[in-house]
């Protein structure tokens, strides 16, 4: 039999050793599908608040691992799916079961059908996210918006009436939430530009970095000391910011289409962001510009 020594090093390649930096943000991916996953354990068990605790702390990985895998170049297309994964799971599975367990079974195949439809729409959400990002046609004033509610603020606000029950309101008729899960599911799968803070400047001048510090400090501790408060705050002004996101967009479109974006314009749009530019630009196979989908 001939020995190839060519089958030797194709064989040594296709096994070459994994950089760490590859690893750390699918560590930290996997972390959240574990919350997602034991988020739905604990509803069916009957501990609704700490299943949302899980989800809170679902979405704050999954604001986190994206930032540190381009923060030590460590994007690969196996985490951009995995991610992907992830995402479906912890803020489209876990929080439609949350409310089913919650109150949603009391209207029995009505309101599994309202907690399917808004799994369902999460995943079409995603799915549209990653078909999209390659886009030649996308205007460059895009990527300052997504398109639909992201689905990890559509876990969280679509959770908003545990959240005021929680606060010792009473609490909803089960059609009323079932209505209000189905509107956020639509929300999701919609074509409503959403602001995605893509733009927004990540360097902090030396003077600010103490009292930057001091406000993220004081927001963690308020969500400890009172969670339910800023859940609901947060989610209700979501909500509310959701027409200013859409008069934006077209408010930009009109400009696009006028051909009255000013040098000034585009010059502080790089400022805000490194990658923006005048022409659209496809996103690399394997860095997907942000994680939040």
């Amino acid at each position: 039999m001939d020995f190839d020594p060519r089958s030797s090093e194709l064989r040594r390649r296709r096994f070459r050793p994994i950089p760490v930096r590859l690893l750390v943000p699918n560590f930290i991916t996997l972390l959240a599908i574990c919350a997602g996953l034991t988020a739905i354990r604990l509803s069916t068990e009957g501990r609704v608040e700490l299943a949302l605790y899980a989800i809170v702390f679902a979405a704050f990985l999954d604001g986190i691992d994206g930032r540190i895998a381009r923060l030590i170049k460590g994007q690969s297309k196996f985490g951009a799916e995995l991610d992907s994964l992830a995402d479906f799971v912890n803020f489209g599975v876990a929080p439609g079961l949350i409310l089913y367990f919650w109150q949603l079974h009391e209207l029995k195949n009505g309101g599994w059908i309202a907690a399917m439809v808004f799994a369902i729409s999460g995943g079409l959400r995603l799915a549209r996210f990653n078909a999209s990002i390659d886009d030649p046609n996308k205007p460059a004033f895009a990527a300052n918006y997504f398109t639909g509610v992201p689905a990890p603020m559509g876990a969280i606000t679509v959770l908003l009436p545990i959240y005021l029950t929680f606060l010792g309101l009473p609490k909803l008729p089960a059609v009323l939430t079932a209505c209000y899960t189905l509107l956020i599911a639509v929300l999701m799968v919609s074509r409503l530009p959403v602001f995605s803070g893509k733009t927004v400047r990540m360097r902090v001048p030396p003077e600010l970095v103490l009292p930057v510090f001091v406000s993220v400090v004081f927001f963690i501790a308020l969500l400890i000391a009172y969670p339910w408060s800023i859940l609901s705050a947060g989610s209700l002004l979501y909500l509310v910011s959701l027409p200013f996101g859409w008069k934006s967009y077209r408010d930009h479109a009109r400009k696009a289409a006028s051909g009255s974006v000013t040098p000034a314009e585009v010059a502080s749009e790089a400022a805000a962001d490194p990658t923006y530019s005048a022409a659209p630009a496809a996103a690399p196979e394997n860095d997907r510009p942000e994680r939040l989908h």
